[in-house]
């Protein structure tokens, strides 16, 4: 079968996957935004209990990180990943994910060499690299303010 580069393309337009960019970016969007809504639910409220804004912040901060990793232990986050993709990864939420996942992984090589040894396989990372360029960036400003 030969055909030209219009016919080609043609081809390939009716045959090629719809992209599904849209709907992804939107369930992300919708995910992501519920996290943060939550989230901000939970700093309001714990305001409302008496707590400090700084105090309030901590508090919601743990407590959507303890949800993050008691979805995780349950089945749950994943499910929630699958529908809403990134905006599952870039809230506290997920970073919890990332760390009680690989800890629940590895659970049946023991709590040394299994969930201790490999709990900040994916989290580690961005750690080292986060300090770091906290650090960087510090010194950066520091050195700007003597200059």
């Amino acid at each position: 079968m030969h055909m030209n580069r219009e016919e080609y393309a043609e081809y390939t337009k009716r045959h090629a996957p719809r992209s599904k960019a849209g709907r992804n970016m939107l369930r992300a969007f919708l995910t992501g935004g519920f996290i943060c809504v939550l989230g901000q639910g939970l700093l309001t409220l714990y305001g409302r209990m008496g707590l400090s804004e700084e105090s309030a912040g901590a508090a919601a901060s743990v407590t959507l990180i303890f949800l993050g990793a008691l979805l995780t232990g349950l089945g749950v986050y994943d499910k929630l990943a699958k529908f809403g993709g990134a905006g599952t990864l870039v809230p506290i939420t997920g970073f919890a994910n990332a760390v009680a996942a690989p800890a629940l992984e590895y659970k049946t090589e023991g709590r040394i060499a299994g969930t201790a040894a490999k709990m900040f396989v994916i989290a580690g990372p961005v750690i080292v690299y986060g300090i770091t360029a906290g650090a960087v960036c510090g010194l950066i400003l520091w050195l700007a303010a003597r200059i």
